[in-house]
């Protein structure tokens, strides 16, 4: 072990899969890689990570100021054009001290936090709130100073600023999600508990590798086997060296009852000292943080995790927003509508759309539209083609299904077959996000807690559209969809229609 760290390799390429390092025999801790450059008082794990996160924070810093100067040229090209006067030359002085106002504001709302980055929508919503919050200190001033301010210039100015600084954000999340897939930007992760939860743990941290958790290693109670398929470094006494022999700059401890409030504080205390972060892993699944709060009671903190938002104000303004934005999109894209239609009707005989019984919120079926992509014998054909199903679950799935036709096939390949769902949104049926509509027999099939999908609307995008479609096995799109439905928020909404966008170009899971 210590000829790999001097060599500067991982532990984790070196160490067999299965290697059980019992608490008798606690590994050295071997000399600094002299590869890695340490930031003096730093592990050099952390080091490392600090490197490209203070590169990240950075480049937002850059681009939010850049978006703030463009949003501010912008604004005065439209609203006074390419003359300056003496009326508007003001108005180029606030052009000018927009991107250190966005900035501040987005500042003050702790987005250049690493805690808000990376994962997540509290990114975005933040910035929202600090853009909102710009607006509304501008009107404020200028109607308690008495300045005679432009509105128009304002209504384009602070909204473009804000909506353009969300979608670079996005951007740049993509790019550092793209180099996480490569192994790059990656917190190195032991992970505390037991042999099956540390399996699954490992497994799950390995499919979604863009949260940037990277496995390398893991302490297991005094009685284990070791079979977990990493590296083990010992057992719940020996985190603190097995930090120090893998080069962590993370631990996450699972629930497990030999580790109780003074085994998490001493173990807190050792990890402080490398500014080692400490991660405690619940039992809760697919809770999103902004329904959890930690209240102390005599020093002993509290998780209360609220109830999803399934009724109320919250409701009504996703209805509001599927309504409108469904409207903008039949009036944007009835183009494209019109032309997908024409094709259809020369390619093949038979009605342009496809009609067919789905199953939404609280069991209620509808008519769902979608351009007709497959020939009309389609249904009859189904029941010869059914040994051929390629999906593990209730649903019926041919990578080359040939009851499709060849328009069909390119509409699939985009996703255009779906935009008719737009008049199901617009009549109320279904929602811009959401779960996958089902049709009735899959219903019948539900165990009792797939069936939390009909507590929300279906939708015509959603997590399982974003995350890979049909190539997604059934256990991993129930998963989804539930995740959805517990946590759903109209910021969550947005980052999925903007993710929706990148997954429709990918040709993967696309048939």
């Amino acid at each position: 072990m210590r000829e790999v760290m001097d060599r500067g390799l991982d532990v984790s390429e070196a160490a067999r899969p299965v290697r059980t390092r019992r608490a008798a025999a606690k590994p050295p801790a071997p000399a600094r890689s002299s590869l890695l450059r340490r930031i003096p008082g730093r592990h050099v794990a952390l080091s490392r990570r600090a490197a490209w996160e203070a590169r990240y924070i950075r480049t937002l810093l850059l681009a939010d100021f850049l978006v703030g100067a463009a949003a501010g040229g912008l604004a005065f090209k439209l609203r006074f054009g390419d003359d300056l006067t003496r009326y508007n030359q003001d108005y180029l002085v606030l052009s000018a001290l927009l991107p250190f106002a966005l900035v501040v504001a987005v500042g003050l709302s702790r987005v250049y936090e690493a805690r808000f980055l990376f994962v997540g929508t509290d990114e975005y919503q933040r910035v929202i709130r600090a853009g909102l919050s710009l607006i509304a200190g501008v009107a404020m001033v200028s109607y308690a100073l008495e300045i005679p301010l432009a509105r128009s210039y304002v209504l384009i100015a602070l909204p473009a600023a804000t909506f353009a600084t969300v979608a670079v954000r996005f951007g740049l999340r993509k790019r550092l999600h793209r180099a996480r897939k490569k192994g790059d930007c990656l917190r190195r992760v032991i992970v505390v508990g037991h042999e099956l939860a540390v399996i699954h743990l490992a497994r799950q941290l390995c499919r979604e590798r863009y949260h940037g958790l990277e496995v390398v290693g893991a302490c297991l109670p005094p009685q284990h086997d070791g079979e977990v398929g990493l590296p083990v470094y010992g057992t719940f006494d020996d985190v603190a060296d097995a930090v120090d022999v893998s080069g962590a700059d993370t631990v996450i401890v699972l629930s497990c009852p030999e580790i109780d409030g003074q085994t998490l504080r001493r173990l807190a205390w050792r990890l402080e000292r490398d500014e080692i972060d400490l991660i405690l892993a619940n039992a809760l699944i697919d809770v999103a943080g902004d329904r959890t709060t930690i209240r102390p009671v005599d020093g002993l903190p509290m998780l209360h995790v609220e109830h999803p938002r399934l009724e109320g104000t919250a409701r009504l303004g996703k209805e509001v927003f599927d309504r409108l934005g469904a409207a903008l999109l039949v009036a944007l894209l009835s183009p494209v509508l019109l032309v997908v239609a024409l094709c259809i009707r020369l390619e093949s005989p038979g009605p342009v759309l496809f009609r067919q019984v789905r199953t939404g919120r609280d069991g209620r079926e509808f008519l769902i539209y979608k351009f007709r992509s497959m020939y009309l014998d389609a249904e009859a054909r189904l029941a010869e083609l059914r040994h051929l199903n390629e999906h593990d679950g209730v649903l019926f799935k041919i990578r080359n299904d040939p009851r499709i036709t060849p328009v069909g096939r390119r509409l699939r390949r985009f996703s255009l077959d779906e935009l008719p769902q737009l008049f199901n949104v617009l009549l109320g049926q279904m929602s811009l996000v959401g779960p996958r509509p089902p049709l009735p027999q899959e219903v019948a099939q539900y165990a009792d807690d797939v069936r939390r999908r009909l507590a929300v609307k279906p939708g015509m995008t959603g997590l399982w559209q974003v995350s890979g479609r049909s190539d997604l096995p059934w256990e991993e799109a129930v998963r989804l969809d539930l995740r959805y439905v517990e946590n759903w928020s109209l910021s969550l909404d947005l980052v999925i229609l903007m993710r929706t966008l990148a997954a429709v170009v990918r040709p993967s899971g696309a048939y």
